[in-house]
Parts: structure tokens; sequence; C-alpha cells
């Protein structure tokens, strides 16, 4: 049969600031749901509201168990019509989003593998003025495929209790399926649409007709991740005097305890044993000094410089109360968006970050030596926090949090060296008015950042 170029409907104006659908497309065991999740989580890291809509789950849904491959056989008519109607319900779903949760970003994971159904799709963003970007996942590598399948499908809701042999087999009858009527993304008939396709994980990209800032930072990310296996370490510097002393900032060297901590810390990292660990530290004498025990090189990035505190700065908590009362109550009230006057809030520490997010992604295991505030955006970022949940993580002194990124997600595992050191951790108090107490403001646990 003839495929006819892909024609873009037209009906609602799109403008510059329209809500994006970004749209998967890819044989099953491609990836498709790990770039869905982590492009979403990325996404609204650097405040784009995003949000993926898995059109299996509405499957799943909608037939509670599953049998076999044979309901993904493009002649049965039955399961077509039930799984064209998941697809309809998710896209229902989308513009409830879309339109009236002020979501910017909708991330529509499917196979999408017929012309015929990206069409569909194509025809529902015009009718209300959404953009749409293709994200094509396509891979050969028969290795790859059979990891994908160990690693993820083998906990499918679909195969509870089956054996693994049972499973690879099915799953791979599955793509069969879909592979007798998979039409790729064709550079001539599909040149009107904006895409990327991505080959073999990463090998190579193939980028086309790219609009607007939330497609090119899509594009910007999706080169930038890789797959293979890696740790990531966070460790806060060694206390500090200023920490000693409950003031914000500043740039003190390390305490005795912080100088016994940096030694602890080079032994816990001697004993992992990691193959070409890089070690990053900010441009400050605490995370410097700290560094220095490890005696292997380290590179300093000024993005990772702890938040600016501004006329705060070298500070204690009491003493800002005392002299910026409205500002310490302010910044409780929106803690995540307050900048201090003459400094920087959360939101600009984010921003300045993603920097250090792109190449930590490129890289494999990485020792981040940083601040408290900064920890939290790296965290919140790898364990996919709120905005409003990002400013009160926990991240204590002579800790180190070690990320294991796993298929769509991450471990976390915390090892405290064994150094005591001071709690800088303070919860949001209960009134953040401006009218406030200082006793309520100020609570009985130490200041942090």
């Amino acid at each position: 049969m003839e495929q006819k170029p892909t024609k873009i409907p037209a009906s609602v104006p799109q403008f510059t600031n329209s809500p994006t659908m970004v749209i998967l497309v890819g044989l099953p065991a491609r990836g498709k749901t790990y770039i869905s999740k982590k492009l979403t989580r990325y996404l609204n890291w650097i405040g784009i509201p995003t949000k993926v809509f898995n059109v299996g789950q509405y499957r799943r849904e909608a037939v509670q168990t599953y049998k076999n491959y044979e309901f993904f056989r493009p002649d049965n008519q039955e399961a077509m019509h039930i799984r064209r109607q998941c697809a309809l319900a998710a896209l229902k779903d989308v513009h409830t989003y879309l339109s009236r949760e002020e979501g910017q970003v909708a991330v529509f994971d499917a196979t999408n593998t017929t012309r015929e159904r990206r069409n569909m799709i194509l025809q529902f963003a015009s009718d209300h003025g959404y953009k749409v970007f293709f994200i094509e996942s396509i891979c050969d590598d028969p290795d790859i495929i059979e990891e994908n399948i160990t690693q993820v499908k083998l906990s499918s809701p679909d195969y509870e209790e089956c054996a693994r042999e049972e499973v690879v087999g099915d799953f791979l009858k599955r793509i069969e399926c879909y592979q007798l009527n998979y039409q790729p993304l064709d550079e001539e008939l599909d040149s009107a649409l904006s895409y990327i396709k991505i080959f073999n994980v990463g090998l190579r990209y193939l980028v086309s007709r790219v609009q607007g800032h939330v497609q090119s930072r899509t594009v910007y990310y999706l080169m930038n991740i890789h797959v293979a296996p890696r740790a990531i370490y966070l460790a806060r510097h060694g206390e500090s005097q200023l920490n000693l002393q409950g003031r914000l900032g500043g740039d003190s060297g390390l305490s005795p305890r912080g100088q016994q901590f940096s030694c602890a810390l080079a032994s816990f990292i001697e004993s992992q044993n990691i193959r070409e660990l890089k070690v990053w530290t900010s441009h400050m004498k605490r995370t410097i000094q700290t560094a220095e025990a490890l005696h292997v090189p380290y590179e300093q990035w000024k993005a990772l410089n702890e938040i600016d505190a501004g006329v705060c700065e070298e500070m204690s908590y009491e003493e800002i109360q005392t002299h910026h009362p409205e500002e310490f109550a302010l910044r409780d009230q929106d803690k995540y968006r307050y900048r201090y006057p003459k400094g920087e809030s959360y939101e600009d520490l984010v921003q300045r970050l993603e920097p250090v997010i792109m190449e930590l992604e490129r890289q494999e295991n990485v020792l981040v030596i940083c601040h408290q505030a900064v920890m939290r955006c790296l965290l919140a970022y790898f364990l996919d926090k709120s905005a409003e949940e990002l400013p009160y993580l926990k991240c204590p002194l002579h800790t180190v949090l070690k990320l294991t990124p796993v298929a769509y997600g991450c471990q976390v595992e915390s090892i405290f060296l064994n150094v005591e050191a001071v709690n800088t951790h303070r919860e949001r108090p209960q009134n953040v008015d401006v009218t406030r107490e200082p006793e309520e403001a100020l609570g009985t646990v130490p200041p942090h950042y």
C-alpha cells in the first residue's frame, strides 16, 4: 500500500506558548517509558509542568487480566477496538491536563507505530491548538532489547508470577505483532513533522524541525542521557567553622570534626573500588578542603557554590529574625521561590545547576562534594521531588548519599560516616505569618539554608 505524506491538520491556531504534546513512537522494549519518565522528571525540575500518559496503563485498567501476546495481534478486532478506546481515553485526559490543570507538556507514552494512529493524535492536537513533537526510539541490537525485557518487563503487572523464560518468549511475540504494521517516521513522508529519532539508546540521533523552547530543551536533554550502569555519590563538605556558629553561607574552612570527616570520606571512597571516579567540588574552601583529603584529582565548579544568601550572608537566624523579620517570614511562606535580598532563591539555584545535571547524565561514576541547598536541588532531580518538597529534603552533614539509577527511578543508600556534626536542618515553622512572635519563627532547632 502506497504511503502518503503526513499532512498537519489546520484548526485552532498555535501560539508561541501553546502547550506541547510529546509523542513516543517505537516497538515494545525500546525504552519509551524510560525516556518518558526521565524527560518528565527533567522538565518538571526546570519548572515546566509535565505529566506522562501511559496508554498501557489505561489498557491494564480496561482489561484486568492479561493472557498472552494474541491480544496485540493486528487481526484481533475486539482487542484493536479496546486499544483504540484506551488511546482516546488517554487523549481526553491529556486535554484536561493541558487545558484545565495548567499543564504545559503532556508526554503520550505508547507505541504509536502506525501512521493512522499518529494522524489521529495530530488531528487531536490540531483541534486544540497544541504543538506536537515525536520521539522515536529505534533499536535493532538484540542484547539491548533482551536486557530491557529482563530489567523492566519481568516486573510488569502483565506478567505477575510468570517464569523469566515465559515472559521473554511472550514479549518477543508481542513485538512481532507490532512489527507487522510498524511504519517508522520517514524523512520524506514526515518532513513536515518535528521529531527526534534515537538509534540504539543514543548511538546516533536524527533531529528534524525543532520548534520552540520546550522542543529544543527536550532534544538537548535526550542527547545527553545514557543507560550505562553507574553510581553518583552526593556529600556535603565537612562541618565548617561557620556551621559551628550557626551562620549562613560565608567561606570558612573546616572544623576539626570536618577535617575528620574528610579523612573518613577518603577511606569510604577507597573502600568502594569505584572505576574511573570523577570528583567535583564548588569554589568554596570547605568543599575543596574536604576533597583534598581524597588525594585524587578533582574539578571545581562555580555552579556548585552554595545558594547566595545576599544581605543575610554569615548571619545567624536569630540575627535575621531581629533585623529582617518580614524577610524571614516570607521565606518560610514559599521557601522555593523566595529570593534573599541581593541573593538567590532555590528556583534560581535549580537554573544554575542545570549544566551540572546535564554533565552528571553524561558521566558514569561521580562524587559531588557540595552544600546543603545545592545537594537538595540535585537530590530533587534524581528522586523526582516537587518544588514544595525540595527545600526541606534532609541532607545531613557527614553523610554520603549513593544514588544508583535503575529502570524507572533511582535507588538511594544513605551512609553516615560516623563523625558527629551539628544538625543544620530546620523544619518549616507552623506559623509563617509576618506578625508571628520571634520564638515561633526560630523554634528550638538550629538554622539551615
